[in-house]
């Protein structure tokens, strides 16, 4: 026979169910939180796990980039379009971030000494540090445009592998991979260079800036520009009045046709918008080339390849033009 429960009994009954109800609800949002401090403590760990590099110019932050891949985490500080590099002033977020990275990337030679003053104050004895310009030989006053020469892109990439390799040797296969990967991608680029060599090697060309040499050199082009012109507009000096005129004339033809104006685009300034307006009248096209990566989202190698594919244009159009 059914016991009839009395009324206390009901509420009492009722009041341990809502306990049970509430001590399982507790346990499992204190289970949830758990699962998600969990997620989040393996994502800031898997973050943290990767090497932190930083990379003075976004053309050497580029390659890195591709060479370290899922493993690394790149920071390329100079990257505006708008703003001349040999100007770059840097500021307190860069300083701590070069600080604390595992690996920092300089260009040298003075192109960069705002990095190298913050990595000297910093004085991380566990930081690797690749200063291309030591790599390569060169030092202040140099010619610092590296990144327009294949053979020093090859050399420096070629470094940052064996660096990578010295941090995280666990992982050297995989960065092997990837240097691999890397050079194939970098072949188109070579191959313009050496198309444009075949095509037009001797071919007189003039430039506003010294970025051109490099490339100038590797195509067999003649780059016949003031040198003392050239690099006075790169360190922000202002030519000699005979290294202008000198100049002028060039566009104006005397002492044989030039081709092609290349012209920086980054360092801008009267006296080479004035250098552009004249070659524009005398029918002489113009080829912008830029200090940094630009779009500054595209590989170091398809802003190389691009820039490649407009001399090569501008140069078949003056051909073809004849």
């Amino acid at each position: 026979m059914l016991k009839k429960l009395t009324q206390v009994e009901i509420i009492g009954g009722i009041t341990a169910a809502i306990i049970i109800a509430v001590v399982v609800l507790t346990s499992t949002n204190i289970s949830q939180q758990q699962n998600t401090q969990s997620a989040i403590s393996s994502a800031s760990s898997s973050s943290t796990s990767k090497i932190q590099i930083v990379a003075a110019e976004n053309f050497w932050g580029s390659l890195i980039s591709q060479l370290g891949g899922t493993h690394v985490q790149v920071l390329s500080v100079v990257s505006d379009p708008n703003a001349d590099p040999h100007e770059y002033e840097s500021n307190s977020a860069d300083a701590q971030a070069i600080a604390t990275a595992n690996f920092v990337i300089v260009n040298g030679a003075g192109y960069d000494d705002w990095a190298l003053k913050i990595i000297a104050a910093s004085n991380n004895s566990n930081q690797k540090v690749l200063n291309v310009a030591d790599l390569l030989g060169k030092k202040s006053g140099d010619n610092p445009h590296f990144w327009y020469d294949p053979t020093y892109v090859n050399e420096t990439v070629n470094k940052m592998y064996s660096d990578l390799v010295s941090i995280d040797p666990t992982n050297t296969a995989y960065y092997t991979q990837q240097y691999t990967n890397l050079n194939a991608s970098l072949g188109q680029y070579n191959s313009r260079i050496n198309e444009i060599k075949q095509q037009f090697h001797g071919t007189r060309v003039a430039s506003t800036e010294s970025i051109f040499v490099y490339i100038a050199n590797a195509t067999g082009l003649d780059l016949v520009s003031p040198p003392e012109f050239m690099e006075s507009v790169a360190e922000g000096n202002d030519p000699s009045a005979q290294s202008v005129v000198q100049f002028q004339q060039q566009l104006q033809g005397q002492g044989g046709n030039l081709t092609v104006l290349v012209y920086n685009e980054q360092t801008v300034t009267p006296l080479t918008q004035s250098i552009k307006a004249l070659a524009a009248k005398e029918g002489i096209p113009t080829v912008g080339v830029t200090e940094t990566i630009q779009p500054p989202d595209v590989s170091f190698q398809d802003w190389m390849n691009g820039e490649l594919l407009t001399l090569q244009n501008a140069l078949n159009a003056q051909a073809l033009g004849k």
